[in-house]
């Protein structure tokens, strides 16, 4: 049997059959189970408060940040976190391109509006050098988002933010647990947020959580869509004229049936982490130095880690594959039976029109410049990193667990992929597809 003709010219795939659950995702044991029907049965728990107060507390001592507000989805605790940054009328968030809307859209209904950073290649997070490029005297915040699971570089975010007197909100959806420089994420800026949807590597079903040691920023958030929380406890002065109804108008509260299957995952997390790390760690050794191929993950000095590996990817350098087209690579690759290799990450949102045309609440003019103090869309002309960056990632399988046997198969059909693509150059007709999605990831 010959296992060297590539799969896509009719040679035997490199991935067998198997019965391992190595994929599957997220894990509900009978403990999920039975803390969810503990609500359920409880009839009007449901949108109670006591099981949630609990996943609160149990998250900010696991997140090692003094306070924990859990949130319907990870989108409303990023607008509530802008909130609580008294993001406003006129005042711009810096970003990266890159990354689910949910990161920065909310800023629209504060009235603020985005200036769009480029990324960098090798992290795929917010360019630190086009940070500076973009600041102004309106910039009141850098969103941080640490894309497919890498640490952005906290170390000179933060230093731009002191040096420039703005607040840093750290999106740590793709990065549960994941430290940098041995310190986890989500606890270097002045606010974080996680989404919690069932997709993620810590889930609550549905959900977000806002963590963040400041007081006054905690209790704002509160202020803006948590209308049972907002009472006598707050302490903020200016915030109780407001007390008993929310600020925003908004009902933010997560239900108590995804509190109760947060905490059990939440208490599983760390050990099914250390799982996942192995298992890909291990693969992405077996596959690193192949030509074509860039690692997306930290080095190993640096003592940063990829958290849970939430949507793995991996970087392409076609120029080492004789320009072979990064669709007739992972469709190469599809073909070994790696069926959830595709190409691209996120669309970069500066080419979406919702950032560009689109007047939103009818003023007239564009949004993402009715609140603004100048026209931020100039900007976007720089982006050149985030233009092509789908052209030059595909996503890689997420191993939730350690099995040699099988990672081996799939470390085995990239070099078998890589090895041969002068023969896949002779039908590569594929370099000007489409790539990325603007739904890549959901929060």
């Amino acid at each position: 049997m010959n296992d060297s003709k590539l799969a896509i010219f009719n040679g035997n795939k490199s991935i067998k059959e198997h019965d391992s659950d190595i994929f599957s995702w997220p894990v509900v044991t009978s403990e999920d189970e039975t803390e969810v029907l503990k609500v359920l049965r409880r009839g009007g728990a449901i949108s109670g408060f006591d099981i949630t107060d609990k996943f609160e507390n149990e998250y900010k001592n696991w997140q090692e940040s003094k306070f924990a507000l859990a949130h319907s989805s990870g989108t409303a605790s990023i607008q509530a976190a802008m909130f609580g940054l008294k993001i406003g009328h006129g005042d711009e968030i810096i970003a990266p391109s890159v990354t689910y809307w949910a990161s920065l859209l909310p800023v629209y209904s504060l009235g603020g509006t985005v200036v769009f950073s480029d990324i960098d290649e090798k992290t795929l997070c917010i360019d630190t050098n086009d940070i500076l490029n973009k600041i102004s005297k309106n910039t009141k915040a850098i969103v941080v988002v640490h894309y497919c699971g890498h640490p952005a570089d906290l170390d000179e975010i933060l230093k731009i933010a002191k040096e420039h007197n703005i607040f840093v909100l750290e999106d740590v959806s793709h990065a549960h647990g994941a430290l940098y420089k041995n310190k986890k994420v989500g606890t270097f800026g002045d606010v974080a947020c996680a989404s919690l949807m069932s997709g993620k590597s810590l889930m609550a079903g549905e959900g977000g959580m806002l963590t963040t040691n400041n007081l006054e920023i905690y209790e704002r958030a509160i202020a803006w869509g948590f209308y049972r929380k907002n009472n006598e406890k707050i302490q903020t002065e200016y915030l109780k004229d407001s007390l008993h109804l929310p600020l925003g108008g908004y009902k933010y509260r997560i239900n108590q049936m995804c509190s109760a299957l947060g905490r059990v995952q939440l208490r599983n997390y760390d050990k099914r982490m250390i799982n996942i790390q192995k298992a890909m760690n291990y693969f992405w050794d077996g596959i690193t130095n192949l030509s074509g191929i860039i690692e997306h993950r930290p080095e190993k000095k640096s003592k940063s880690t990829m958290g849970g590996w939430y949507s793995p990817h991996g970087i392409y350098n076609k120029y080492e594959l004789g320009e072979l087209s990064i669709n007739t690579f992972c469709k190469a690759l599809r073909a070994e039976g790696i069926e959830d290799c595709h190409p691209g990450v996120n669309k970069p949102l500066h080419q979406h029109s919702l950032f560009q045309s689109i007047d939103i609440y009818n003023q007239g003019k564009p949004t993402r410049i009715a609140n603004a103090r100048r026209d931020v869309r100039i900007k976007d002309k720089n982006l050149f990193k985030s233009n092509d960056i789908c052209n030059k990632t595909f996503s890689i399988p997420w191993f939730k667990y350690f099995d040699k046997e099988i990672i081996d198969q799939y470390i085995n059909a990239y070099k078998k992929v890589c090895d041969n693509y002068e023969l896949l150059l002779e039908i590569d007709n594929d370099s000007n597809i489409n790539n990325g999605s603007w739904g890549l990831t959901a929060l």
